[in-house]
């Protein structure tokens, strides 16, 4: 647990950065720091592990004052990973990894076998260990970065906007990996980011915070949209909130209808056959969806040559039969046959689902909300 007791830090020039901050990271979960610029964000998490001293207040770790400890052996236990990962240029990937073993006692035989370890841990084969980081791509650096950060298996976890420097699709996998990574070990992590997506996606527990340092917010995603504390979170949060919700909603129970497909490679005749409304699912031979065929699309294929990848229309998102109802509206629209692929967690073809059928569990499931907060409001009355 990280608690903030009363924390400000006011620097020389007069400018407030943190101002009375107080609240809990919970012990094994990712808090999620954010808001917009200046408003103490990374400040807030270096006076964590002492790169700042606070200049007021006090932050405990586990009920333990972080001033109780030398700098140099607080960060020993806290794994620290920031926006450009850090890597030193001059070492080996292994070498950078098992640098923080290294320093607290380990031997440089151990600390090297647990470095390989740790690459695969987060996703990246041990033939990369002998590369330099020049050598890695930024999602590769990033991940090396995470992997040091846990080498010493520090409780604690401290991460200034690790994913921000990558492209939109190495980000996500970051996202999901360090998800799956958390799952297993159940770091204490606070998480500094601007994008009230990624806070959304990572974050057990949200802190908005304001410019100038004062705390706005402090709550689960979900509470965070459907009842944002004030005008000023609200519009950070976004407009579209209530989309955003959707994503907490399970879309277990949603009808899926049956969709004819074709496998990659049968004959063109066979897709014309099937179609319906012009389109046809394809699958590969594992019964996972690889995209959409126009069957009466471009270029007049002729019946006697085969479904191939290049003339797939790759659009429309896939949503997992255990996910939320915003992944099935997500699908549903951005199909290109305008039914949306819902797959099981194998990533198998379980069925399709329908715009109309998604906006109407939407309605059902609000007007069954409204119907308990008017019960609720007439109990309390």
């Amino acid at each position: 647990m990280i608690r903030f007791d009363s924390v400000s830090k006011a620097f020389p020039d007069g400018t407030i950065a943190v101002d009375n901050l107080s609240l809990e990271a919970a012990k094994g979960e990712i808090s999620v720091f954010v808001g917009p610029s200046g408003c103490g964000k990374t400040t807030s998490v270096r006076m964590v592990n002492r790169l700042i001293e606070p200049t007021r207040g006090r932050i405990l770790l586990d009920g333990r004052d972080v001033t109780s400890a030398s700098p140099a052996q607080l960060r020993r236990g806290i794994g620290y990973v920031i926006q450009q990962a850090g890597l030193f240029p001059h070492k080996t990937v292994i070498d950078n990894i098992s640098t923080v073993l290294v320093l607290v006692g380990a031997t440089r035989r151990h600390a090297r076998s647990r470095a390989a370890e740790l690459l695969e841990l987060v996703g990246l084969p041990r033939t990369f260990a002998d590369r330099y980081p020049a050598q890695l791509s930024g999602g590769q650096q990033q991940r090396v970065g995470v992997a040091r950060a846990l080498a010493a298996d520090p409780p604690v976890m401290l991460m200034d906007e690790p994913f921000s420097a990558v492209d939109p699709v190495v980000r996500e996998q970051l996202q999901n990996e360090f998800l799956r990574i958390q799952q297993e070990l159940s770091k204490t992590i606070i998480f500094v980011t601007h994008d009230i997506d990624e806070a959304i996606k990572m974050g057990d527990r949200i802190a908005v915070l304001r410019v100038g340092g004062t705390l706005a917010q402090f709550a689960p995603p979900a509470d965070l949209l459907s009842r944002p504390a004030d005008a000023f979170v609200a519009g950070f949060v976004g407009r579209d909130r209530g989309y955003r919700a959707l994503g907490f909603t399970p879309a277990e129970s949603l009808p899926l209808g049956e969709e004819p497909t074709v496998k990659l490679g049968d004959p063109v005749k066979a897709a014309r056959e099937r179609q319906q409304d012009g389109w046809v699912l394809v699958v590969d031979h594992e019964d996972r969806p690889v995209g959409w065929f126009a069957a009466d699309g471009p270029g007049n294929v002729g019946d006697q040559t085969f479904i191939e990848e290049d003339l797939l229309h790759l659009g429309g998102t896939l949503a997992a039969e255990s996910g939320s109802l915003r992944e099935a509206l997500d699908a549903a629209l951005s199909s290109p046959s305008g039914r949306g692929v819902v797959v099981r967690d194998d990533g198998r073809f379980a069925g399709i689902v329908s715009t109309s059928q998604v906006l109407a569990r939407i309605e059902t499931n609000a007007a069954a909300a409204r119907s308990t907060s008017d019960v609720a409001g007439e109990v309390t009355a």
